[in-house]
């Protein structure tokens, strides 16, 4: 770690402290009903969700999820995006900005991030939401919990990503939505209620809900039965979208019944960030699909059960690395090799700095 890296980690919260101090004054001029999603992927897809579902009646925390960003998303600034001096500019304009600024939305969407010890826990205290939706659970991260795993504050760094993301749900007032076939987020929950922890609701949802799902590169379609009504219902998407979507189509229908909206079936104008399930039409009826952002076995997964659901003639795979993995990165990369290989693919491209240490395998 570079000197620079252990002085930003020593002093982070100090400095976040700094500004969520400020821009608590403008929340609680606010005072919203907070909606948090957080997860080791497939937040922004599901603040994308909600946003599509709630529209203007709500603020959204876009590309603002850490303890820096979501104080400065609160007065309306923006975080560092270029030179290095915009640190002085908004050591200056969040105090100023927090003293008369203020949203006016019913709802605040803001995504969480579980990047770092107490983050998490940083950003709960705060904002004590009163809806969480915990759409996912992995090894994310996973480098920077790895201290935490050798001083002995828990055994595996999956207890340490689970620890994290936890927080959320110890601090939520009113209602708790989770993946309810993950295994340690159900028993980390379970834990939560029998000790008191947190008064919330909660709600284990499941793609067993899932009746049909059909992919093609340009257009996904589900049938799910209804939560509530067990009226089936059809989504549709003009994007390929992996099959694990449902479990957050199922979450956004219990936030739905919840707040006592009116639902949305058509994502047609749903947008994603670069990245993320994008469709490009490429030259000689060439189609291209690029779910390239933030690279993670759940998420390079979920594409691959995708890519093995779509029915076209020819499929190649380009494959670069999975990041952020620490020590257990080679391991990651070889379960990655595994995955591979299930689906079969015509051809499979290998690009990135390890690819030739973990994953020449395949290519066998």
């Amino acid at each position: 770690m570079t000197p620079v890296m252990k002085f930003k980690k020593k002093f982070y919260f100090i400095v976040a402290s700094y500004f969520r101090f400020f821009a608590n004054f403008a929340f609680r001029r606010w005072h919203p009903r907070v909606i948090a999603i957080t997860g080791s992927v497939g937040k922004t897809t599901m603040l994308n969700l909600v946003e599509c579902t709630l529209g203007d009646k709500a603020h959204y925390s876009h590309d603002a999820n850490s303890a820096y960003g979501i104080a400065f998303d609160m007065v309306n600034l923006r975080g560092v995006t270029g030179s290095k001096l915009r640190w002085f500019y908004l050591f200056l304009a969040v105090p100023i900005k927090s003293l008369f600024y203020k949203h006016k939305e019913e709802f605040y969407v803001v995504e969480i991030d579980g990047e770092r010890p107490h983050e998490a826990e940083f950003l709960a205290s705060w904002l004590r939401p009163e809806v969480t939706l915990w759409v996912s659970l992995g090894l994310s991260h996973a480098c920077q919990f790895e201290q935490q795993v050798k001083d002995g504050l828990f055994s595996s760094l999956d207890k340490a990503i689970t620890h994290e993301f936890a927080m959320l749900p110890q601090y939520t007032q009113k209602l708790v939505i989770i993946d309810g076939e993950v295994d340690l987020m159900n028993r980390a929950l379970d834990s939560i209620k029998q000790k008191n922890l947190t008064k919330a609701t909660v709600i284990k949802c499941s793609k067993d809900a899932v009746k049909t799902y059909k992919v093609e590169p340009n257009h996904t379609s589900f049938i799910l039965q209804g939560t509530a009504d067990g009226v089936s219902h059809e989504y549709e998407f003009n994007r390929p979208m992996s099959k694990d979507i449902a479990i957050q189509l199922t979450m956004l229908e219990t936030l739905v019944n919840y707040l006592e909206v009116m639902p949305r079936y058509d994502f047609s104008n749903l947008k994603l960030a670069p990245g993320r399930n994008s469709y490009f039409d490429g030259k000689n009826g060439l189609k291209i699909i690029d779910s390239s952002y933030n690279a993670h076995l759940i998420s390079v997964k979920s594409i691959l059960e995708m890519y093995k659901a779509m029915h076209v003639p020819h499929k190649w795979l380009i494959i670069g690395d999975i990041v952020d993995q620490g020590s257990i990165e080679g391991q990651e990369h070889a379960k990655l090799a595994d995955e591979i290989i299930k689906v079969k693919p015509e051809q499979v491209i290998l690009i990135g700095r390890r690819t030739k240490k973990y994953t020449a395998p395949i290519l066998k």
